[in-house]
């Protein structure tokens, strides 16, 4: 073991020299892969590349993996055989790959495959033959080469459906209009079989419940001359005769306690409520809860899309761990359906004990525990309330701010009804349940040896989902006041330094915080869907401020003497949030990641500067890779100039924010993926404040902007992502003596270790 050990250690060294194949018993050949030749002078150059990768694709077995040539998989299989069953050696010796032989490849059964494939794409004459292909006869290696010979493609001369005026006949001829199947394409049974789901489907939309794909057959006539086909689509003769008839809703019955012990329909307890009837033997929720739920009605036609919708909102409506969905006819000769909906609960109430770790390229590293209590059904209503108190402590070992720890502790209180709660009412997707939202919040931030500041936040708002793509968030309230609880005299001393310039970002940290505003985001999305080649996503909001109070109290800033709400100075701002993501698919492994940022924040009347936690920071693992957190701009101010801190370092913060980012993602292999990446961006003040030259943002903007660049390694462990970036600065905002904004200089580079992607 301790030699396999040796040779696993040092495999990088030795898998250059070791040629697996010598492993190999006299005779044997290892099996390389295969290859599919077109032969077809009709086809062009990329339709034939195109249909070898997909019919390589098809070819069995799948010869042994291998990384830049290396099949170390193998390589581990012959170095750690052993007769034990226990040990490292056994355990790595699983983890290989046994070879794959020539001997294994079945040439006449993969010649069937790829023969049947071209057949069902229109090429009804095709002929595939396989032989075996090495480089010299002494050769270890080998690999089997499919000749195919595709002749004429056989294209759709015309589509008929049924003519017939019987209900079923009438409603698939009226799905005529869509259907996929298109004169002048070619042939394709994956076409035809998809074509039956689509008249399925919509079928379902209409009332036929106990119709189904397989009770339409397509007639297909390849006689015609020219290579042409005819397809006639029709219901089949065997067709039982309630799949042909139209079924419209009796009663609905909604069971919200049931149990696997539940053997009795009990309707004599049943409950009505509009136009649904609940049952239970003890009351568990009201009866109102599910009006958002059941969108069927009684003398309704059966209608897929709101049975699926149904059974969606009744998934997200927050108390059920599962919902079993039942019709039945009302009788042999009905053509009415009773619909059943059993609810099993979650557990009404639930404590959960969350510990995290972290890191950060500030070089702090820190524990988080929240101690969560969560009631599922608070009052009877699908009401969840949740409670949650936390604690944290973010440490710097080296660096300088080391000794400068920052701890935190609060509770955060959200209540959530699924459904709308006062004056507004948006249109929301019937698949989804829109949720009303109140929030209440405090914390204590203390930053050791230099401040402690207390936090309370409340916020009532909406979140609802008007498509699939398309979702909205509205608080009509957002309230937030920070007050400093202390402040220390070397934080003080700090800021009053007059031996050198201070950053004023000091004195903003601690100022008083009085929020009061609505924010309404809307988000646009179809990442979701993996098949696209490019997907999009996109997050705008927009945030206020004291508006209207501001307004009726006339105030102004400019005149020294800002007005007061509750005996505190109020901000008066609008904040502009925008980003936008781009992913581009290169192939079936690798995407291409993007990414930008604009962000604007105006302050008025009552106001000079966004307030602290308002304010855009930029840097750091999700941001610039190459720079630490919250250590760039604004603008092309150097921070090292803002000196006299005492010894710690200021978080630099803007008004106006930029960035950009763009990733490539490929597929290295099994659970690891590898990024390349470059990052641009900067932050800037609306206004100068005299104590930070170059950070006004200008039309000269892009030549403060920061850039960097790097390479990573995503570890997808299924239930998180583990990632690792190392950024190289590139570009500088400032100019330092002797020291050139463009300069790659690995020395400087930054190490981040981080959770999930960056975006």
């Amino acid at each position: 073991m301790t030699k396999n050990l040796k040779y696993i250690l040092l495999s990088s060294v030795l898998l250059s020299s070791c040629s697996t194949t010598k492993f190999l018993a006299p005779g044997q050949k290892l099996y390389t892969g295969g290859e599919v030749v077109i032969q077809d002078s009709v086809l062009k150059k990329s339709e034939k590349k195109a249909m070898s990768e997909e019919l390589d694709a098809l070819l069995r077995p799948v010869p042994n993996s291998s990384i830049l040539g290396m099949r170390f998989k193998l390589w581990l299989y012959f170095k750690t055989q052993t007769k034990k069953t226990k040990g490292l050696a056994h355990w790595l010796h699983k983890k290989g790959e046994p070879p794959v032989l020539i001997s294994s490849v079945n040439l006449d059964q993969n010649s069937k495959i790829l023969q049947n494939r071209l057949q069902n794409e229109s090429f009804f004459q095709a002929q595939v033959s396989g032989d075996t292909l090495s480089k010299k006869p002494t050769s270890k290696v080998a690999k089997a080469v499919y000749t195919a010979v595709t002749g004429p493609g056989y294209k759709i001369r015309k589509v008929v459906f049924p003519q017939g005026n019987s209900s079923i006949d009438t409603a698939v001829k009226g799905t005529s209009a869509k259907t996929l199947l298109k004169v002048g394409d070619k042939y394709n049974l994956d076409v035809i079989k998809t074509e039956r789901l689509r008249i399925d489907a919509k079928l379902k939309e209409e009332g036929f419940y106990y119709f189904s794909p397989e009770d339409i057959i397509m007639h297909v006539d390849s006689t015609i001359a020219d290579h042409q086909v005819d397809i006639f689509v029709a219901v089949k003769n065997e067709t039982p005769g309630r799949a042909k008839n139209i079924y419209t809703i009796n009663n609905l019955y909604v069971y919200p306690s049931y149990s696997l012990r539940d053997t009795s329909l009990m309707k004599d307890k049943a409950i009505k409520y509009k136009w649904y009837n609940i049952v239970e033997r003890r009351k568990t929720v009201h009866t109102y809860v599910f009006a958002n739920t059941v969108l069927m009605r009684p003398g309704e036609v059966y209608n897929r899309t709101a049975h699926n919708n149904s059974l969606n909102r009744f998934i997200n409506l927050g108390p059920y761990k599962f919902v079993k969905n039942r019709f039945e006819d009302v009788s042999a000769d009905s053509s009415k359906l009773d619909v059943y909906y059993f609810l099993t609960q979650y557990k009404k109430k639930s404590l959960s004990l969350d510990i995290l770790g972290r890191t950060t390229s500030a070089n702090y590293t820190g524990t988080q525990v929240n101690l969560n209590w969560l009631n599922r059904n608070a009052f009877k209503g699908a009401e969840s309330l949740k409670i949650t108190l936390f604690g944290s402590t973010d440490v710097q070992v080296g660096g300088q701010n080391a000794g400068y720890n920052v701890y935190q502790a609060g509770i955060q209180t959200t209540l959530s009804w699924p459904r709308f709660i006062g004056p507004i009412y948006p249109k929301a997707a019937d698949a989804y349940i829109p949720h009303s939202n109140l929030s209440l919040g405090y914390s204590i931030v203390n930053r050791q040896k230099l401040y402690n500041l207390n936090s309370f936040n409340l916020s009532f708002g909406y979140q609802w989902r008007e498509t699939e793509h398309r979702s909205h968030e509205l608080n009509l309230i957002n309230f937030q006041f920070v007050n400093p609880l202390s402040v220390s005299q070397k934080y003080t001393d700090s800021i009053n330094r007059k031996d050198v310039p201070v950053n004023p970002a000091l004195k903003h940290v601690i100022d008083k915080q009085f929020i009061l505003g609505p924010s309404y985001s809307f988000t646009y999305t179809n990442t979701n869907e993996d098949y696209r080649t490019n997907t999009l996503y996109y997050n705008g909001k927009i945030s206020l401020s004291n508006n209207i109070y501001g307004l009726v109290t006339g105030a102004d800033s400019a005149g020294g003497k800002p007005k007061k709400l509750f005996g505190a100075i109020f901000n008066q701002f609008v904040k502009l949030e925008n980003e936008i993501r781009y992913f581009h698919k290169t192939g079936a492994n690798s995407t291409i990641a993007s990414r930008l940022i604009v962000g604007v924040g105006l302050p008025y009347g009552n106001s000079t500067q966004l307030p602290y936690s308002q304010q855009f920071f930029i840097g750091g693992p999700n941001s610039l890779r190459g720079f630490r957190a919250r250590a760039i701009g604004p603008g092309s101010f150097d921070p090292a100039s803002g000196a006299g801190t005492g010894g710690f370092l200021a978080d630099e913060s803007g008004d106006i924010k930029v960035e950009a980012n763009i990733e490539y993602r490929p597929k290295l292999f099994s659970i690891v993926r590898g990024a390349l990446f470059v990052d641009a961006g900067n932050i800037w003040l609306l206004h100068s404040n005299g104590s930070q030259p170059g950070a006004v943002f200008n039309k000269s903007f892009l030549n403060d902007l920061a850039v960097d660049a790097g390479f990573g390694l995503r570890f997808d462990l299924t239930v998180l992502v583990l990632r690792t970036d190392l950024g190289i600065p590139l570009r500088t905002p400032y100019v330092r003596a002797n020291e050139p904004r463009w300069d790659f200089n690995f020395n400087k580079s930054v190490f981040n270790l981080a959770i999930g992607y960056p975006f």
